[in-house]
């Protein structure tokens, strides 16, 4: 595996692509993660789960499973993003950035106004897995670095 190395003119490292997927996926996880425990700190939504309903949706046991599916595909794409071999990683990768954008597009716009922290969280989110999608089709085989 290519690790970062510095460049001895002093230009910026080069970074392996798969290292930088795979790093893209963690921050994505990670701000899914901490949208979702800083909507519990929202009384109106925490009533509402408990309740078990959030605008539209019916907090159930298939919501639930459903859910926790969707939320692997990024866990899952830290390991793969480093393991799979060029052609898997890069469809993968394509596939997931596409399926994570268009699922947290539509839930930014499904259940009523979201709240301010939703919305801050859900930029950051669009914006990383479009990244992905497009550091994903721009992949070249026989580059697997990329100037930082």
């Amino acid at each position: 595996m290519t690790t970062i190395e510095n460049n001895a003119s002093g230009a910026h490292p080069e970074i392996d692509t798969r290292v930088l997927l795979s790093t893209l996926w963690l921050f994505a996880t990670l701000n899914y993660a901490y949208c979702d425990i800083f909507t519990l700190f929202h009384s109106e939504d925490l009533k509402n789960f408990i309740a078990g309903k959030v605008g539209d949706m019916i907090i159930n046991q298939d919501f639930l499973l459903t859910f926790a599916i969707v939320l692997e595909v990024p866990i899952l794409l830290i390991l793969l993003s480093r393991v799979l071999p060029f052609t898997f990683n890069r469809i993968a990768n394509m596939g997931a950035g596409i399926l994570m954008t268009i699922v947290q597009t539509g839930s930014l716009f499904s259940s009523g106004i979201p709240t301010k922290h939703y919305i801050f969280f859900s930029v950051i989110e669009i914006s990383v897995t479009v990244f992905i999608t497009i550091l994903a089709i721009r992949w070249k085989q026989e580059s697997t670095k990329l100037a930082a």
